[in-house]
């Protein structure tokens, strides 16, 4: 199975100074089974903003492609509705138990008119199968609405876990948006819990983005013996960033012995756009 990640497009002010076709060229160059986006799709959440990421991420020639909010993408009390309508139209799960959540602004007064969506966290389960093999890609929102840190609320992990121990799958992957194991300003506040649930949940594969640089790192529990992978790829959104961190990853591969990782770069030079592809073997 090949996996091609991308993250940060930050459509919208930040967004690609490049030409956004030649960029698509580029990634549907690569054959995938799956495209796993990995957040902030927008600059400031605006639905104009929306509208173009979806119509980029409705051009990539893959079936599977599955995208997570991040901190730009939750900057308006439309964001949830907006995310569904151009983005992912899927169905949230829920919180086991409402009363218990303790995320800022997970929940909207419902009295606010023109909201379809007053529970602000996009969290969902997506069963994938390819070549035979159930793919299970839990899909947890660590944003908050109007904040830039992350937190990821108990009990829509304790939810999650129990969404989780009812699938059929053979092999399971996380995306969320904040890096667990690096981090910038803006950090992942609780990435112990998460730490836990993946542990828990025998997740050994995590993809995120947000800090826009790229790290692959392998963390081991030695105590309770579990290892796991965090893909923390760069940006696609080269308006404020250094040429260095516009890219995407392909996994070539994925999850097996003989997997190549590839470091596709993009870099603007003026009004063109060239492309630096360096291939890392675990």
């Amino acid at each position: 199975m090949n996996i091609l990640h991308i993250s940060d497009m930050h459509f919208g002010p930040r967004h690609w100074l490049g030409k956004s076709e030649l960029l698509l060229e580029k990634i549907n160059s690569y054959t995938a089974d799956i495209v796993i986006n990995t957040g902030d799709n927008t600059t400031d959440a605006l639905e104009n903003e929306f509208a173009a990421a979806g119509a980029f991420l409705k051009s990539i020639d893959c079936q599977y492609v599955v995208s997570i909010p991040g901190n730009h993408d939750k900057r308006n009390m439309r964001s949830a509705d907006y995310f569904r309508q151009y983005i992912e139209n899927i169905g949230v799960i829920h919180p086991l138990n409402r009363e218990n959540c303790r995320k800022n602004n997970i929940f909207l007064d419902g009295n606010i008119n023109g909201i379809k969506e007053h529970f602000t966290d996009i969290n969902f389960l997506k069963n994938i199968e390819i070549n035979g093999e159930f793919f299970l890609i839990v899909c947890l929102d660590s944003n908050s609405l109007y904040e830039d840190n992350g937190f990821v609320d108990k009990e829509i992990l304790k939810t999650l876990s129990h969404a989780i121990s009812k699938a059929s799958y053979d092999k399971i992957i996380l995306l969320n948006h904040h890096s667990i194991l690096d981090t910038d300003s803006d950090p992942l506040f609780n990435s112990r819990m998460v730490v836990e649930f993946i542990r828990e949940n025998k997740i050994e594969h995590v993809f995120c983005g947000h800090t826009h640089q790229l790290s692959i790192m392998r963390s081991t529990d030695l105590y309770h013996k579990h290892t796991f992978t965090q893909y923390k790829n760069g940006s696609l959104s080269s308006a404020n960033t250094l040429n260095d961190t516009n890219m995407f990853l392909y996994y070539k591969n994925f999850g097996t012995e003989i997997m190549d990782i590839h470091v596709v770069r993009a870099i603007v030079e003026n009004d063109s756009l060239k492309f630096e592809e360096e291939i890392i073997t675990p």
